[in-house]
C-alpha cells in the first residue's frame, strides 16, 4: 500500500476521502484554490498546497499545477473523486508518467466510456441493451433533426461528452429542435470543451437506474447491486436510493450481470457506475432496461451502496489501485436494507432551482439520530461560491424497510437548521413525505409532476408569522437593553412610533417583507405575550409568548400550541428556520408604501454572477413577458433570464462574454410602450 495520497478534488468528496485515507493509516494532501483557502477539506487534509486563482479552470483542472503539488508534497497517489478531472483520461495518463498511481481506472476504460456515441457502440458488441436513437459523427443540425424525425418524439439531445445534466435537452415539438440543439451544444462546449451530441429516444417513463461494478487489475469483476436514481431536476440527480423500489430479484441479477459484461467489456479497473434507463410504464422487467452509459469514477451517491453492503467503496479503491485483489467476490457481497440519500443545494426551488451563493450563517445538525450518516463540504461560516457547484452536502438515511429509512431521514431534515443562501432543504424534507413518493411510484418526471405540492406557492404559514413577529419583538427588545446598559437613552413611550396613548394599551403596527411578500400586523401587549391581528380574517387574533437564547434558539407557544424555531440574523432582519424551512424576515418601515417589492420592473438584472453567453435582444426591440432576452451562464450551469413585462429594449448593457456581478443591470426596457 503506497503512503501519501493526494485527492485532486475539493468540497465534500475531498473530506469523505480522506476520512478513509486516514482511517487506513495514509497520509492525505489536499489542494486548493485562492477560494477555497479556508476550506474544509483543507482544513481536514494533514497538508494542502495552493494551485492557483478561483476558476476552475486556472485551478482544480489544470494538471500541471496538480503533478507540481504532487511533486512538491511527495505523493505516491492521486484520488480524482468525481467531477474536475475525475474522467479525463489525459490526466489518468499523466499521473502514470509522472509516477503516481492513479486511484482509478486505466486511461483506455476511460476513453472507452468518455464518449457517449462510442460506449453505446462497444456496448452493442457486447450484447448490452442500449436505447434507441442516433449515435454517429454527423453533426449537421439538419441531418440531426431528420433523425429526431425518424425516431420519433419526444426525443433526448445529450452532449457526447460528459454528464451532470448538462448539454442535455428534452425536445417534445419538431419545431423546437434547432433551438434547443444549439443550446446543449453550448452548453456542452462550455462545460466539457466538446460541441457533439446524440439523439435519443425519450422513455416515456424512465426510471434512472445504475449498477455499482467494481473490478481489480486481476480479472475479477462484481456487481455490488443497483441505485435508483430518478429523482431529478435539470437531469441532475436529487435524490437517490438502493436498492430500486420494486426492483425484480431477475432483473437485478440481468442488470448486474449486464454491467459487469460492460466493465469487462472494456479491461476496467477500480470503481464504476453503469447507468440505464429503464421502462417504469408496466412495472420493472428484465427486458425492460437500455444502456444509457458508464461513469467512469465513484459516484455522488455511492454512500448508499455503503449503507446497504456495509462496504467503503473508498478502501476498495485505494486496495485496488495498490494491486490488491478484490475484497469480496459476487456471492459474498451482502444486501441488508434500504438506504435514502439527498444532495442539500444552495438553490431557490421556487425558482426553478436556481443556484445560490453566500456565506452560511447557520449550519446545525441533529445529533440525536442514529442510522443517519452527513457527508459535508463545508461548515457553518463558509462561503458557498459561484465559481463551483453549490452542493452543500448529503444527507444518508438506512433502514430495515424503505419506509423506516424515509421517515427516518425526513425526521432528520426537518430537524436541521440551514441558513445564508437560499437551499433545497424544506423540498427535501417534502420529497420524503409525499404520498406518492413514499409509495414508490417515481420516475424521472416526478419532481416537474408534483412541484406544486414539493414547492409551495404563496406566503408563509400564520404560525409562522407569528413565530417572526415574536422574534422580531425579543430581538428589539434584547437591543434596547444592551443600549440601556451602555448608558444610551432609555426608550421613552413618547418617541414610540406605535398606537401608545397614556393610560389606555399599546399597539404597535409591524410591516414586514416576509419571502418577498409584504405582510401588515397590529400587536398589543397580553399578559406574558402579544396579541397579533391581521394574519386571520374578521379579526380571529393570534395570542403568542415566547423566549429566545442568545443563540437564537426561541421557544414560542402559538395559540396553545408549543413550537421551536431558530432566528438568525442577517442585515437589518432576520432568518427564521423552523422544521427545517428557512423563511427570511425583513423589517420594513411602516410608513414606506412603497415596500412591497424591491424589483426594478424597467430593468433585468442578473440574479447572481456569471457570465454572459447569449444576448437574444437589441435596442428597439419588443418583447413580451417571459421571453428570453439574455443567456447567462452561472455555477456550472445554463441560466435563461426573461422579460418580466411587455416592453421594448431600451439598452443592453453588456456583450457576449462579459463576467458580471449579482445584482448587474443586464438590459433596460422602456415602460409603457407595449
Amino acid at each position: 500500500m503506497f503512503k501519501t495520497l493526494l485527492i485532486a478534488n475539493r468540497g465534500e468528496i475531498a473530506v469523505r476521502i480522506i476520512r478513509t485515507a486516514r482511517r487506513m493509516g495514509l497520509k492525505t494532501i489536499a489542494i486548493y484554490s485562492d477560494a477555497d483557502a479556508n476550506a474544509y477539506h483543507v482544513a481536514e487534509a494533514d497538508e494542502a498546497y495552493r494551485i492557483g486563482p478561483a476558476p476552475a479552470a486556472e485551478s482544480y483542472l489544470r494538471i500541471d499545477a496538480i503533478l507540481d503539488a504532487c511533486a512538491r508534497a511527495g505523493a505516491d497517489a492521486v484520488h480524482p473523486g468525481y467531477g474536475f478531472l475525475s474522467e479525463n483520461a489525459g490526466f489518468a495518463e499523466a499521473c502514470e508518467k509522472a509516477g503516481l498511481i492513479f486511484v482509478g481506472p486505466p486511461a483506455s476504460a476511460i476513453r472507452a466510456m468518455g464518449l457517449k456515441d462510442a460506449a453505446k457502440a462497444l456496448m452493442e458488441k457486447a450484447s448490452v441493451p442500449v436505447v434507441p436513437g442516433y449515435h454517429g459523427d454527423n453533426q449537421d443540425a439538419d441531418f440531426l433533426g431528420e433523425q429526431a424525425g425518424k425516431i420519433g418524439y419526444p426525443v433526448l439531445i445529450k452532449a457526447v461528452a460528459g454528464g451532470g445534466g448538462k448539454g442535455m435537452r428534452r425536445v417534445d415539438d419538431p419545431a423546437d429542435f434547432a433551438k434547443e440543439l444549439k443550446s446543449a451544444q453550448r452548453e456542452a462546449g462550455s462545460a466539457f470543451g466538446d460541441e457533439r451530441v446524440l439523439v435519443e429516444k425519450y422513455v416515456a417513463r424512465p426510471r434512472h437506474i445504475e449498477i455499482q461494478v467494481f473490478a481489480d487489475g486481476h480479472g475479477q469483476a462484481v456487481s455490488l447491486y443497483e441505485r435508483d436514481c430518478s429523482l431529478q431536476r435539470r437531469h441532475q440527480k436529487v435524490i437517490e436510493e438502493a436498492p430500486a423500489p420494486g426492483m425484480p430479484p431477475e432483473m437485478r441479477k440481468a442488470m448486474g450481470e449486464a454491467a459487469v459484461a460492460a466493465a469487462k467489456a472494456i479491461g476496467y479497473r477500480g470503481a464504476g457506475t453503469v447507468e440505464f434507463i429503464a421502462d417504469a410504464s408496466d412495472g420493472l422487467k428484465p427486458d425492460g432496461f437500455w444502456f444509457m452509459e458508464m461513469n467512469t469514477r465513484l459516484q455522488v451517491e455511492h454512500p448508499v451502496t455503503e449503507a446497504i453492503t456495509g462496504l467503503d467503496l473508498v478502501e476498495w479503491q485505494l486496495r485496488v489501485a495498490a494491486g490488491e485483489h478484490l475484497p469480496l467476490m459476487q456471492d459474498k457481497v451482502p444486501l441488508k436494507g434500504h438506504a435514502v440519500e439527498v444532495r442539500l443545494y444552495a438553490e431557490d426551488p421556487a425558482k426553478k432551482f436556481f443556484p445560490s451563493t453566500g456565506k452560511l450563517l447557520r449550519l446545525r445538525l441533529p445529533s440525536n439520530m442514529s442510522h443517519v450518516r452527513t457527508d459535508m463540504g463545508v461548515r457553518e461560516g463558509d462561503e458557498v461560491s459561484m465559481f463551483y457547484d453549490p452542493m452543500i452536502g448529503k444527507i444518508i438515511a438506512h433502514g430495515e424497510t424503505r419506509l423506516i429509512a424515509l421517515r427516518t431521514l425526513r425526521g432528520f431534515l426537518s430537524g436541521m437548521e440551514v441558513a445564508g443562501p437560499k437551499t433545497n432543504l424544506a423540498f427535501l424534507a417534502a420529497a420524503m413525505g409525499h404520498e406518492a413518493f413514499m409509495a414508490g411510484d417515481i420516475d424521472t418526471g416526478f419532481i416537474d409532476r408534483h412541484l406544486d405540492q414539493l414547492v409551495p406557492k404563496g406566503g408563509a404559514e400564520l404560525r409562522v408569522l407569528a413565530l417572526g413577529v415574536a422574534a422580531h419583538l425579543l430581538r428589539r427588545n434584547a437591543q434596547l437593553e444592551a443600549s440601556q446598559r451602555q448608558g444610551d437613552e432609555p426608550f421613552s413611550p413618547w418617541s414610540a412610533s406605535d398606537s401608545w396613548v397614556p393610560g389606555g394599551h399599546r399597539s404597535e403596527r409591524l410591516k414586514f417583507l416576509v419571502a418577498g411578500e409584504e405582510v401588515m400586523l397590529t400587536v398589543m401587549p397580553d399578559g406574558e405575550g402579544w396579541r397579533i391581528a391581521g394574519a386571520r380574517e374578521e379579526g380571529d387574533d393570534m395570542l403568542a409568548s415566547a423566549a429566545m437564547s442568545g443563540d437564537g434558539a426561541l421557544t414560542a407557544t402559538i395559540d396553545g400550541v408549543r413550537l421551536s424555531a431558530a432566528c438568525v440574523s442577517k442585515g437589518a432582519g432576520f432568518i427564521l428556520i423552523h422544521e427545517g424551512t428557512a423563511t427570511e424576515f425583513e423589517i420594513a418601515d411602516p410608513m414606506d408604501v412603497d415596500v412591497a417589492s424591491d424589483a426594478d420592473t424597467g430593468a433585468l438584472k442578473a440574479p447572481m454572477p456569471g457570465k454572459i453567453i447569449q444576448v437574444l435582444a437589441e435596442p428597439g426591440a419588443e418583447v413580451k413577458k417571459g421571453m428570453a432576452v439574455v443567456v447567462m451562464e452561472a455555477m456550472k450551469m445554463e441560466q435563461t433570464l426573461a422579460a418580466g413585462a411587455d416592453s421594448v429594449v431600451a439598452e443592453i448593457h453588456v456583450g457576449v462574454g462579459d463576467q458580471v456581478e449579482a445584482g448587474a443591470v443586464l438590459v433596460t426596457f422602456e415602460e409603457n410602450k407595449v
